[in-house]
């Protein structure tokens, strides 16, 4: 829009012409001097064209230009909003990891499916399942023991065989910074380095029973429901002990036993503290 040389009047100094402008500013010639303002934020209260056409384009000019401000500022504060959001999630997770007390099961053993195996290794991940009943029913399980010194033990078992027979298949230390609390869709990814999984060879030849025993029925291996279970502390550290003395490459064996110091140091544990597997197989 050409508004150059064009008439106004402006309350404070009188009748003037516009002498230049551009996106953001005008010049005016008043009787005594020049001015600049903003433009076009001066129009309307301060500044009038005489010329009814020019005004009616510039007042159009003038509310998409409001109509854009009012975006901005409300693209503003909703990024604040996020922001300070952003702010309460980061010092409640710090809080957590502040306070956080080692649980001596705080592991977790995963049942995978067919199609759960190929995804688990693929994406590195697992989801925790849903709620069957209570007034979350439907929601993503909250695999609320879940830290930083967890682990996530990936096992399978084949249809035809008995659940004595489980297999382990991998494991993988969670997320640097997963929270099991603060887990609102049951998806529980791992750790950047701390991933192994194994050969079928290696799997035939760690079965999950010969870690895991329940105390309250120690004869019997079952998996009743539930796409996982807690596991302890020092069983795990069992199963990574064994992994690296099945581990025959080099590079491989050397990951598992960084895995196995790092898992240790996470959980407060000395190789002096780990004792033989004790499961229910063992105990046959």
């Amino acid at each position: 829009m050409n508004l150059i040389n064009k008439k106004v009047t402006h309350k404070r100094f009188g009748i003037g012409s516009i002498v230049k402008h551009n996106d953001s500013s005008i010049e005016i010639h008043f009787a005594s001097e020049n001015k600049m303002f903003v433009f076009p934020d001066v129009f309307g209260q301060h500044l009038k064209l005489h010329d009814k056409s020019d005004a009616k384009v510039l007042e159009e000019i003038i509310q998409k230009k409001e109509i854009e401000r009012k975006e901005e500022e409300r693209k503003k504060e909703e990024e604040q909003k996020r922001q300070r959001e952003k702010l309460v999630l980061r010092l409640e997770h710090e809080k957590l990891m502040k306070n956080h007390k080692l649980h001596p099961a705080s592991q977790m053993v995963f049942w995978c499916d067919t199609e759960e195996q190929n995804n688990a290794f693929s994406e590195w991940q697992v989801f925790s399942g849903v709620l069957k009943s209570g007034n979350n029913k439907g929601k993503p399980n909250k695999p609320s023991r879940l830290h930083q010194n967890s682990a996530v033990l990936l096992t399978a078992i084949d249809s035809s065989m008995s659940e004595k027979d489980r297999r382990i298949l991998g494991v993988y230390m969670v997320k640097e910074d997963f929270v099991g609390k603060l887990c609102e869709d049951g998806q529980i990814p791992a750790h950047s380095k701390y991933r192994i999984q194994l050969t079928e060879q290696e799997s035939d030849q760690l079965l999950f029973w010969q870690y895991y025993i329940n105390e309250k029925f120690p004869e019997k291996m079952t998996w009743k429901t539930g796409k996982y279970r807690y596991f302890e502390n020092l069983w795990m550290a069992q199963i990574l002990l064994d992994i690296i003395s099945l581990k025959s490459d080099p590079n491989e064996q050397e990951l598992a036993q960084q895995f196995f110091k790092h898992f240790c140091k996470m959980n407060q544990i000395t190789v002096e503290e780990i004792t033989k597997p004790n499961g229910a197989l063992m105990r046959i």
